[in-house]
């Protein structure tokens, strides 16, 4: 199983990105998708969150600024991100709770990571 985000890159403040990361391999079923971040000397946190059926779920710092949505037929999550500040920098990293056949047990996938860098 790989997950692959692509998107992230260099942005004034004030300006948008939008994130995807698509899930492929040997994928029986997906539930939840997610997007986390690292900043250089932090931990790493949760950005937003999405279930199967679409319930979603939003860090504070980031209510009514990003919006995360997916699409089941092609096993890929977005995080469409607006009203972007400084302090948004990070590494932005997406992942996966999967099975990957009907017997098998969830397990949590990760990408590798990408790039948001926001300039003042």
């Amino acid at each position: 199983v790989q997950l692959v985000e692509s998107g992230g890159g260099l942005v004034q403040a004030g300006g948008s990105l939008r994130l995807s990361c698509a899930a492929s391999g040997s994928i029986f079923s997906i539930n939840a998708m997610g997007w986390y971040r690292q900043a250089p000397g932090k931990q790493r946190e949760l950005v937003a969150a999405i279930t199967s059926g679409g319930s979603t779920n939003y860090a504070d710092s980031v209510k009514g600024r990003f919006t995360i949505s997916r699409d089941n037929a092609r096993n890929t999550v977005y995080l469409h991100m607006n009203s972007l500040k400084p302090e948004d920098t990070a590494v932005y990293y997406c992942n996966s709770d999967l099975r990957t056949d009907w017997a098998a047990r969830l397990s949590t996938y990760w990408g590798q990571g990408t790039q948001v860098t926001v300039s003042s």
